[in-house]
Order: C-alpha cells, then sequence, then structure tokens
C-alpha cells in the first residue's frame, strides 16, 4: 500500500491491520476492533471518477462521518468529497495526494473509528 503513514497510523492508534477482501487489488479494508464494521477504506481511484481533472489514479480514504452538520462543512473542503462507492449521506473520500493535511486526516480516522463502534 502507498499510504503506509496512514497504515501505521492506524495500527499504532487502534491495533489494526489492513484486510484485502478483493484479490488483486491495492484496496485495503480497516475494520474496528469491536464489531468488525468498517471505519475506514483505502483506494486508489481515477481522479475523473471522484469528479476532479484527469484519469490518472489517486490515493483516498473513505471514512464515515455519522454528524450530518460536520459531514457537509467537510465536503466544502478541498480534497474532501462525498464518499465514493459508499453512502454519500454518512461517508466522505478524502484524497491522500497530500491536499489534505496528514493531522487532519488522522483526526478524521479517529472520527470514523468512533462513528463505527459499539
Amino acid at each position: 500500500m502507498k499510504c503506509e503513514y496512514v497504515e501505521e497510523y492506524i495500527r499504532m492508534q487502534y491495533g489494526v491491520a489492513p484486510d484485502h477482501p478483493w484479490d488483486n487489488d491495492d484496496s485495503a479494508v480497516f475494520r474496528h476492533i469491536d464489531n468488525r464494521k468498517w471505519f475506514a477504506l483505502v483506494m486508489f481511484v481515477r481522479r475523473d471518477r471522484l469528479g476532479l481533472d484527469g484519469e490518472t489514479v489517486t490515493p483516498a480514504i473513505n471514512l464515515k462521518i455519522k454528524d450530518p452538520v460536520l459531514h457537509d462543512m467537510l465536503v466544502h473542503e478541498e480534497g474532501i468529497m462525498p464518499a465514493y462507492h459508499m453512502n454519500k449521506q454518512h461517508w466522505i473520500t478524502v484524497l491522500l495526494d497530500g491536499t489534505v493535511e496528514q493531522d487532519k486526516i488522522f483526526s478524521l480516522i479517529d472520527v470514523s473509528y468512533e462513528a463505527t463502534g459499539k
């Protein structure tokens, strides 16, 4: 996985290793330790599929955001958009290409982990 800093953060913070449910795919799912629900999906997506310019592949992470007000605020920030291939009301996609600062990504991972817990 090219986004080692995300995997490292999740491993250190939550003791969770990535799951690779699809054969021949670089995508990685991270499941909540208590209930096995997804709290993060790291993937590589063509930019045009995210509504961005170009057809090159970019790293991104899907995260769950339960609070609708926070969700609405986040999707108006650069590098954050309604989720690709997931419920757009409860999930966001965050670019992992340097557009969004690492600390912000880590904070959003924490929000997602809490949102998917028991």
